[in-house]
């Protein structure tokens, strides 16, 4: 079997999440996925050798690259060993950007991450917003539908009744429940792990 997707013009991480469905829809096969830059193309044949798939890549004249990734026989698929104890997690997010810098980018790489976790299972048990970060859980986020995906699949969403006094919207709340510090602390303490954005 052979399949196609293109990828172009399509920001991180889709190129790889496009691809990794596309694999799993197949028992064996070809996947060419095409990208038109460089780093979706890293991406996506990181993607293939962490499976341990084999692949090449082509480039056109045009700039675009085809990722070919051969699953099937010969390939050896190798089974990402999760342990139960990741579903564990506590993911706390500070700011309603992610990293220093530019503020658009900022926003972009947030909706990415935020966009990522409904595609990684198993998901964190509990999503911590607080400062900034509560805007990303009212109305005018471009998160509220991956959040609310993440909620439906019974991940907690937990937003600082403080952090949404502070900027006057708690009344904005479109997702999770509001919590205070005294929860947050728990949540962190309890949680094997804690992650900090």
């Amino acid at each position: 079997m052979r399949k196609e997707v293109d990828a172009r013009g399509q920001n991180c991480p889709k190129p790889v999440i496009m691809t990794k469905k596309a694999l799993e829809e197949i028992n064996e096969g070809t996947i060419s996925c095409i990208v038109d830059n460089e780093v979706a193309k890293e991406n996506v044949s990181k993607l293939a050798k962490s499976l341990n798939f084999e692949y090449e890549v082509d480039k056109t004249k045009e700039g675009h690259f085809y990722v070919h990734i051969t699953k099937g026989e010969g390939s050896q698929e190798t089974e990402v060993c999760i342990p139960d104890t990741l579903k564990d997690m506590t993911i706390v997010f500070g700011s309603n950007r992610m990293g220093e810098g530019g503020e658009e980018l900022g926003d972009i790489l947030m909706k990415g991450f935020i966009y990522t976790l409904t595609e990684s299972t198993p998901y964190p048990s509990t999503l911590v917003f607080l400062n900034s970060g509560v805007k990303l859980t009212t109305q005018g986020s471009k998160s509220i539908e991956d959040l609310k995906t993440l909620e439906e699949n019974g991940v907690e969403i937990l937003s600082c009744g403080t952090c949404l006094d502070y900027y006057g919207i708690a009344d904005k709340l479109q997702i999770g429940e509001v919590t205070n510090m005294y929860t947050i602390v728990e949540k962190m303490k309890n949680a094997t792990n804690t992650i900090k954005l």
